[in-house]
This record gives C-alpha cells, sequence and structure tokens, in this order.
C-alpha cells in the first residue's frame, strides 16, 4: 500500500515580542487547519525578510505545495502602498512585510497555491499594486469591520455580518451559493483594487471581502474573513479549505512524481 500523499504547506508567521523575546508565531487554528482538515504538514515561515541572511524564496518554494497567508493584529505598512503614516500605536510588523510581499509576487511566478485570509488578503493586494483602507470604520456608510473587544476567542468568531458572492466567480463556483454569512476581525480593508485582481464577494458596505486572480497559473483565493474558525462546523469553510487542498495535493503530485492519492482512499 502506498504512503498517503501529505502536500508541505507554508504558514506565514508574525514576529512578535514576549516579554524580553522576540518570537516568530502564528495562530494555532492555522497549523490545525493544515493539518486536520487539509491533512498536510505545515512549514512555519519565520518573518525575517529575504536578503541575504533571510527567508531563501525560491529554495523554500522548490519545496513547497502551498502558501496559507495567516490573518495577524498587526498592518501593512503604508510605505508599500503610497499611503499616509500609520497613526501612533498602531501594530506594525515590518518584518511579516519584507517576508510575505515578496514571497506572493514569487509563488505566484511560480504556480504555487495560494490561500490568503485577512491580512493575507491585504498583503497579496499590495504585493501586486493595490492599496489598502488603513481605518475601514472611519470611512462614512462602512460598517466597522473590527473584532469585538473581548478577552474571549468565541465571539470574535461569530458571524457578523452577510457577504454578496459575485456569481459566475471563483467564489461561487467553489461555495455553490450567492450569500454567506461571515466573521469579520478588520481594520484594514481593500481600497483601490491590485490590477489583475477580480472581486469575488463584498460586504453589505461595499467593502471588499474576497477576490481571485483569474489569470494567474495556480491557484489563487483571498478572503476578508477568517474561515479558520471552527472550519469543521461551516461547510462553506471546509469548501474552501478543500479547493486549496486538492490545489497542493496536484502540486505535490507533480512535484515529486507521485500518484495522486487522498488520506481517504
Amino acid at each position: 500500500m502506498s504512503a498517503v500523499l501529505r502536500p508541505l504547506i507554508g504558514v506565514s508567521a508574525c514576529r512578535r515580542t514576549i516579554g524580553v523575546f522576540t518570537a516568530h508565531c502564528v495562530s494555532e487554528k492555522y497549523i490545525e487547519a493544515v493539518t486536520q482538515v487539509i491533512g498536510g504538514m505545515p512549514l512555519v515561515l519565520p518573518a525575517i525578510g529575504t536578503r541575504e541572511d533571510g527567508l531563501d524564496i525560491d529554495r523554500a518554494l522548490d519545496l513547497l505545495d502551498g502558501i496559507l497567508l495567516t490573518g495577524s493584529p498587526s498592518n501593512v505598512a503604508p510605505s508599500h502602498y503610497g499611503g499616509p503614516p500609520a497613526r501612533r500605536g498602531v501594530a506594525a510588523d515590518p518584518a511579516r512585510d519584507m517576508t510575505t510581499l515578496p514571497l506572493i509576487r514569487r509563488a505566484l511566478d511560480r504556480a504555487v497555491p495560494l490561500f490568503a485570509i485577512c491580512r493575507g488578503l491585504q498583503e497579496l493586494n499590495v504585493a501586486l499594486g493595490g492599496t489598502l483602507h488603513q481605518h475601514v470604520e472611519e470611512i462614512p456608510g462602512r460598517l466597522d469591520h473590527r473584532a469585538p473587544k473581548v478577552d474571549e476567542l468565541e465571539p470574535k468568531g461569530q458571524p457578523a455580518h452577510p457577504v454578496a458572492i459575485l456569481p459566475g466567480g471563483q467564489l461561487h463556483a467553489l461555495l455553490g451559493c450567492t450569500e454567506a454569512m461571515v466573521n469579520s476581525l478588520h481594520g484594514q480593508g481593500i481600497d483601490r483594487l491590485a490590477p489583475g485582481l477580480k472581486v469575488e464577494a463584498v460586504a453589505p458596505d461595499g467593502q471588499i471581502e474576497a477576490v481571485s486572480l483569474p489569470d494567474a497559473p495556480g491557484f489563487v483565493c483571498a478572503v476578508q474573513w477568517h474561515p479558520e474558525h471552527r472550519v469543521r462546523e461551516n461547510p462553506l469553510s471546509m469548501k474552501l479549505f478543500d479547493a486549496f487542498s486538492a490545489a497542493c495535493r496536484t502540486r505535490a503530485a507533480q512535484r515529486l512524481g507521485t500518484p495522486l492519492r487522498m488520506a481517504a482512499e
């Protein structure tokens, strides 16, 4: 009996200070999504930039079957898209920016499957030349998309508003519906859409909630909400991860020259 093919998934990490130590961190929910839903092996990609002593992007992509761009409390620095300086006290992670933005561009060039969540969607838009609203809640007519101000995790993952899914698009094909209820934990959001990206879903206030890249040589899906929260209890979230999983397994089989075999077989 041949071994089940487990794709190797690169998971973006954040650089954070914990006490007197600097750490590279990622929420366990993303790791669980890779191991328990995708059935893959996570490889945490540290936020160390991509210069000579940083992440060797091509070496990493030689090994990886997919990239999962995670959410984060930090914002993409406005200097990357020509925005006004961030306000004092706004969380930033310049090391992550210097890692993920070039990683995204190279992963797209090499057709490595890409699933971007929350900050990941914003990074994708910035990496391809788009811009961001730094404080969506201050735009007239827009909702407050930020997370509930509580110290408990459960309320943060609860549905917050519906999104309209555009008929005929990638998301419509994957989910089979034109509306879904989603959670909401973001302060930033897409302002000017990057060239090549296509809007796949919008919130009731018009805020872009999902995008695709139709001309990409590989799988690309990006959502502003957090499908990793209680993913097994949400059929729509499962469909998103299943689509990403299938793309990663196909790449793994091609990369390794191994017949495609799913865990359920």
